[in-house]
């Protein structure tokens, strides 16, 4: 059976993707933190199944974008670092989500037989 192209012609544009996001160890840790609000830099790594090194290089670019905070402290003299997303880092997950959603509207290709 064929179905008819959609009326309105949709936006295809790659660039409507959040290149900072879209990587999958930040998308996840963004997912994650989102989900629990705020959690340790060990919680995050355990929870997403990255390596130390690979999780604090995608940390440091959420940071500079200014879609989390590092909070460090101390906790019986031990170092501890907490993560949160800030109010632009859940808008441009949100955003993310739907644009991502968008592009996967009407996927006839993917529509059983």
């Amino acid at each position: 059976m064929h179905t008819e192209p959609s009326k309105e012609k949709k936006d295809y544009n790659h660039q409507l993707l959040d290149k900072v996001i879209h990587a999958r160890i930040r998308f996840a840790a963004l997912a994650y933190l989102l989900s629990v609000r705020e959690a340790s830099f060990v919680e995050l790594r355990d929870n997403i199944r990255a390596t130390d090194g690979n999780l604090s290089i995608h940390l440091r670019k959420l940071e500079a974008a200014g879609y989390v905070e590092c909070m460090k402290s101390f906790e019986s003299r031990k170092p501890l670092t907490n993560y949160r997303v800030t109010d632009k880092g859940r808008d441009a997950f949100d955003r993310h989500r739907r644009h991502f959603d968008m592009f996967c509207e009407d996927m006839t290709g993917l529509q059983m037989a």
